[in-house]
């Protein structure tokens, strides 16, 4: 017998991925209530996935009270997801109890953790880049009182890392939570290159003979690039030509990053590869994927990589410890070390043998925890209003209490 799809709201206050879109509209009856992004993405790329779009205002209280009235007079959905554990995860627990429906709390990143980052940039434009916000005592406060009502008002919570499940049980509430990483990897894509790394170099228009180092974060303090470049400019002074790929929507100011350094020449920096195209191939033509964050929910940008066979260098943070362990999976380093980092990327440069032993057993961890189909069925099941809830017991490290 056909189980009947899932009837689903999402309600999204500051942009979300298009693999989680295409996932959930595969999988459910999906309506997508998004915040406007001004000068941005509400979904990160186009889709051509069907499902129903709903843009609110930009202000973040206009869109709460909007969120709040659209879902408070719609009462045939299933369940409704809410990001995170903002004003407009209020706005939608709230609403989901007066129309009895199920909500759940969608938690991709450690909101506090990377608003804290900011602090570094307090007295440096070169961290935080121009136009960004500073940090202000008042904002985190909110964030944190933001949390402590949701943890308090909500139904339960879905995590992307045991990292995650950590940081929201510190928000005082005791809801069931899920640990789910959402949009997982699709490992049928993202693969070991057959062809030699000089043919796709070729293909996409590479350099043959520098070492490439594949970096796809978005340019933010959490994300940290500036240590990147510092490292990059150590190993250039070795006498190593390195030189960082960097594909993102903020490509530009990392751009200005490395030209303010004089690296602007070490850098090939374009706008984001959709993840349904060939950004596989952008792995395949690098040496190593380095994740250099401060704070990390998860890190998919690794999980790609070591599926594709590329081995990692990252930041020994968060959500990162799961999966890039070192010796093991990858490299890691202490957050910020532009040293240390500069160094575990000359060592995958000078063994790239043990840089493919290290990503073969990454490719083993993501096939078996983090591939696409197993985690949108698991995330499709956390969603299910509790009476036609099925069992998660295949699911590794499937719920924790709060």
């Amino acid at each position: 017998m056909t189980m009947p799809r899932l009837r689903l709201a999402f309600i999204v206050e500051s942009g979300t991925d298009v693999r989680l879109v295409e996932g959930l509209s595969d999988r459910c009856a999906l309506t997508v209530v998004a915040r406007r992004i001004e000068g941005g993405r509400e979904i990160s790329q186009s889709t051509t996935a069907a499902f129903e779009r709903v843009v609110g205002p930009s202000g973040l209280i206009a869109f709460a009270w909007f969120a709040f009235r659209w879902l408070a007079r719609r009462k045939h959905f299933d369940a409704v997801i809410l990001q995170g554990y903002g004003l407009a995860a209020v706005a939608g627990n709230l609403a989901a109890r007066l129309t009895g429906t199920t909500a759940v709390m969608l938690v991709c990143s450690p909101v506090e953790a990377y608003y804290e980052c900011r602090r570094a940039g307090a007295s440096s434009s070169a961290v935080v880049g121009p136009g960004a916000r500073p940090y202000r005592r008042i904002e985190s406060a909110a964030i944190r009182l933001l949390a402590r009502v949701n943890a308090s008002a909500g139904q339960r919570y879905v995590v992307l890392s045991p990292y995650l499940a950590s940081v929201v049980r510190t928000h005082g509430g005791r809801r069931p939570i899920d640990v789910v990483p959402v949009y997982g990897v699709d490992t049928s894509l993202f693969v070991p290159s057959r062809e030699p790394r000089r043919t796709v170099r070729e293909r996409l228009g590479l350099p043959q003979d520098a070492a490439l180092a594949f970096f796809s974060s978005r340019i933010a303090p959490e994300k940290d690039p500036d240590t990147l470049l510092e490292a990059l400019a150590i190993l250039r002074s070795e006498g190593r030509d390195v030189r960082v790929l960097h594909l993102s929507g903020g490509f530009t100011d990392f751009i200005r990053r490395a030209g303010e350094r004089g690296l602007e020449s070490a850098v090939i920096a374009r706008d984001a590869i959709p993840p349904f195209t060939t950004l596989a191939d952008w792995y395949h033509a690098s040496d190593v994927c380095v994740q250099a964050s401060r704070e990390e929910g998860l890190g998919f940008s690794p999980l790609e990589a070591l599926a594709s066979g590329v081995p990692v260098v990252a930041a020994a943070v968060g959500g990162l410890r799961d999966t890039i362990r070192d010796l093991e999976t990858g490299w890691t380093y202490p957050p910020g070390d532009a040293r240390a980092l500069a160094r575990a990327i000359a060592e995958v440069l000078n063994d790239p043998e043990e840089g493919k032993t290290r990503a073969a057993r990454g490719r083993e961890l993501v096939c078996g925890v983090y591939e696409r189909e197993q985690v949108f069925d698991r995330f499709v099941q956390a969603l299910e209003p509790p009476a036609g809830r099925r069992s998660l017991k295949e699911a590794p490290r499937r719920a924790v209490a709060g």
